[in-house]
């Protein structure tokens, strides 16, 4: 089963809008796609509630997910695809847990030094964990929101080719990225003419992102040995779903849910 993470350290990255989109152009090209929310402040579960009040989304479903540690992990039968949002600030034994259970990590980074900066602090770790190091899991850099008025994108590309950082392109400021999250939908969800141009700039994310997602699964079938640790867990902490949490889990409990990620050692591949 395809996993892939958008991480980054620094908050207001654009992680959230990454994410969504991403899960979003799973389930329009019809897959059974599951959006893991770990962030504390669970946005993409937020986008996910509105989205479901959207006819324009029902022909593209998504299963949000979060933590819940009351029980054990069932995921729902029929997921294919997995796209993890998750927190700002996520290092050390957290990040390796993430990267554990992900075949491409995507950061997302806007064009100011400090998120350059945090950036690549960000992939710099990464580098160092071994199924990054190893190739087993790919790693690329996604501008985010960057104003088409300057030279932020230029610029943006420069910097990461002049430091070695892998780096696949931006997309733009718009304020259709605004008004689509406000009602739980993405450009993708969007009438083809209104977005052509916008849609465009997510292109070479997707290739990227679809190309490491093949040679993960020709990697995973020719392996000999176990595909993961994540594959040998038997027990972990559960998740409910994005509706269960609407229908009356408690601020408190959402809090609890989050958790030290140990629920991304779930066997997601278990319904592969």
């Amino acid at each position: 089963m395809p996993v892939v993470a958008v991480i980054n350290r620094k908050g207001g990255s654009g992680k959230s809008t990454l994410a969504t989109h991403l899960a979003a152009h799973c389930a329009r090209s019809g897959w059974r796609v599951m959006l893991g929310d770990v962030d504390r402040q669970q946005s993409s579960l937020g986008w996910l509630k509105r989205r479901a009040e959207q006819a324009a989304a029902h022909d593209a479903p998504i299963v949000g997910w979060a933590v819940d540690t009351r029980s054990v992990l069932r995921p729902p039968g029929g997921i294919t695809h997995v796209v993890l949002d998750t927190p700002g600030g996520l290092r050390g034994s957290e990040l390796a847990r993430a990267v554990m259970v992900a075949d491409a990590v995507l950061v997302p980074l806007c064009a100011s030094a400090f998120d350059r900066e945090s950036a690549a602090a960000c992939l710099e770790e990464l580098r160092t964990l071994p199924r990054v190091a190893s190739g087993r899991c790919a790693v690329a850099m996604v501008g985010m929101r960057l104003d088409a008025r300057s030279k932020a994108a230029a610029e943006l590309q420069a910097w990461a080719a002049e430091h070695g950082h892998p780096y696949l392109g931006g997309v733009r400021e718009a304020q259709a990225y605004v008004r689509s999250a406000q009602q739980g939908l993405t450009l993708f969800d969007l009438p083809g003419a209104r977005t052509e141009a916008d849609l465009a700039q997510w292109q070479p994310i997707l290739d990227w992102l679809h190309q490491a997602w093949r040679e993960a699964a020709v990697a995973e079938r020719s392996a000999k040995a176990p595909l993961r640790p994540v594959d040998r867990i038997a027990s972990v902490p559960a998740m409910r779903s994005s509706t269960q949490l609407q229908r009356g889990a408690a601020p408190a409990a959402r809090r609890r849910a989050f958790g030290p990620l140990d629920w991304l050692f779930a066997r997601f591949r278990s319904n592969a």
